[in-house]
């Protein structure tokens, strides 16, 4: 995996905005648009893509996002690397913006994909979990018999407790057979997440993902879980994934928060060393987004890669979805 020497290059940097056909709604947000900071590299011959969509609960917007990029401008476009570039900027939409335009631009250089330069076997169609945003308990029910019926559900939650409790009801009696977890996005505390925890293993629902607050993981300590947990807002960087083990059992990678595959695939291998399964989800984007990231979804136990199905319009080409699989044909990145 290592990076190859690049000079000359020249950056461009804009912002892109992709609405969504409806509006989408997790605990404490309710999201109409991504917009996203696109970077393009070109060493006069090659050209390599990146798209970052930022971090909202952190505060990495767009506005950071293309003031953090045009920071770097100068060292990149004086020779720095993808390696000087885990040092130059911090985790956050820009350095994954960054990133992923280099290993783009390393592979078209080298004329080798980028999982071949990671190191990976050749990349498969992956099951991919299809998103419910927090609605009615009866919506939430059409929505999931409106979906491919082969694919994994995730369900969000709002952490308010009845609610939450006839959503998660109603999407099982509507799909009995179908692989069901929930995102709580931070929306419950330790009291409210103990009357939360029997309706989810009597529901058969397969994880818990991110129920606290990012901070208040020390509130775990102790609980016993009788499903797994996954640790979201709670896992941002690679330097994050020793603190996880005990209170979760999977790391939920996105290259948005790590600030791009570099860091993602270290997180990744870092987990297993760890003893916690791996998944790799998104914080929206394009079809440009899911690329790299169905490259680490390789190396995951769970993939949520469904970004591109929020949105009015996607790329194209763009990544596949049928089957209960993403499929992401070599043209559109890497």
């Amino acid at each position: 995996m290592a990076t190859q020497s690049i000079k000359e290059l020249t950056l461009d940097l804009r912002v892109e905005r992709f609405p969504y056909h409806q509006p989408f709604r997790i605990s404490g947000h309710v999201f109409t648009e991504t917009a996203l900071l696109v970077a393009e590299l070109s060493d006069g011959t090659h050209v390599g893509r990146g798209e970052g969509a930022g971090v909202y609960y952190l505060g990495d917007d767009i506005d950071h996002m293309l003031a953090e990029a045009t920071r770097v401008r100068g060292a990149i476009e004086r020779g720095a690397t993808r390696a000087d570039l885990q040092q130059l900027l911090p985790p956050g939409g820009a350095r994954n913006a960054l990133d992923c335009a280099y290993w783009d631009l390393e592979a078209r250089q080298a004329g080798r994909p980028v999982w071949e330069l990671a190191g990976l076997k050749p990349p498969r169609a992956l099951p991919s979990t299809l998103t419910l945003g927090a609605d009615s308990a009866g919506n939430m029910a059409k929505a999931a018999l409106a979906i491919d019926p082969e694919a994994p559900i995730k369900v969000k939650l709002t952490g308010d407790l009845g609610d939450d409790i006839a959503r998660v009801v109603a999407i099982r009696t509507a799909r009995p057979h179908a692989w069901i977890g929930v995102d709580a996005n931070q929306g419950y505390d330790i009291a409210t997440l103990a009357e939360l925890l029997p309706v989810l293993v009597q529901t058969r629902v397969a994880q818990l993902e991110q129920p606290l607050k990012r901070g208040r993981e020390a509130d775990l300590d102790g609980l016993k879980r009788p499903l797994p947990f996954v640790a979201d807002e709670s896992a941002v960087t690679l330097a994050d994934t020793a603190t996880l083990v005990g209170r979760f059992d999977v790391v939920n990678i996105k290259l948005d928060k790590c600030g791009g595959l570099t860091e993602g695939l270290a997180i990744a291998q870092q987990a297993r060393k760890l003893g916690l399964d791996v998944m790799v989800g998104n914080m929206m984007g394009t079809s440009l987004s899911m690329a790299p990231s169905f490259v680490l979804g390789q190396l995951c136990d769970i993939v949520d890669l469904d970004g591109p199905t929020f949105l009015a319009r996607d790329r194209v080409p763009g990544v596949e979805y049928r089957g209960g699989m993403i499929h992401c044909p070599p043209e559109i990145w890497g």
